[in-house]
């Protein structure tokens, strides 16, 4: 099994998973060990099914105002959640090749695997619902084409994205790239740097 069959196995399990009760306030059940990479890619797609339902209800133009306002707060903190797993993920990458000695004329990738990887698990998501609108009973033949040519988009986005995720860990497997991780730097979070923040400090 290549690491994006495993991605994707998993992806589809934790959409369903989510699915059955389809609610943003339900507890997570992570089938997986902790501590191993298939509990980090469960968690990971399971950030993203909250927080694409969260994105959604935030877009009721009939909100209240104070919910929406805690919403985009749990957002902005899934955006943050998200992003350190990620990040956990690469840490993943960097020791599984560290005895790996790049080649001389090794290069560099435009991004690192787990954030290719975070694309793969916003995918499964896209997949799902645009297969429920391809499904849904109450909508005129025309959207339901319409969704049925994006969703072959997607399934063969889904196709070429995990192609090149395998063939970029082959790559730095054999040496011709090299992993560099640059951490996330998000200002608006860090109370020393927010102007917002500090000024009122």
């Amino acid at each position: 099994m290549t690491f994006t069959e495993l991605c994707n196995q998993i992806f589809v399990k934790v959409v369903n998973d989510y699915h059955l009760r389809d609610d943003v306030n339900q507890d997570m059940l992570n089938p997986y060990d902790r501590g191993t990479i298939e509990y980090d890619l469960y968690v990971k797609t399971w950030i993203d099914a909250v927080q694409w339902h969260l994105e959604d209800i935030i877009r009721n133009p009939h909100i209240n105002p104070i919910e929406a306002l805690e919403i985009k707060r749990r957002i902005d903190k899934s955006n943050q959640d998200r992003t350190d797993l990620v990040e956990k993920i690469d840490s993943y990458f960097l020791e599984y090749y560290h005895n790996v000695h790049p080649l001389a004329n090794a290069t560099i990738n435009t991004e690192s695997p787990a954030w290719a990887i975070d694309r793969l698990s916003i995918l499964a998501l896209k997949i799902y619902h645009m297969q429920e609108q391809v499904e849904r009973e109450d909508a005129t033949p025309e959207h339901r084409k319409r969704c049925q040519d994006k969703l072959d988009i997607l399934l063969e986005q889904r196709v070429d994205l995990s192609t090149a995720i395998d063939q970029l860990l082959d790559d730095i497997k054999n040496g011709r790239k090299y992993m560099k991780v640059y951490r996330q730097m998000k200002m608006y979070n860090d109370p020393s740097t927010n102007p917002v923040l500090y000024k009122k400090q």
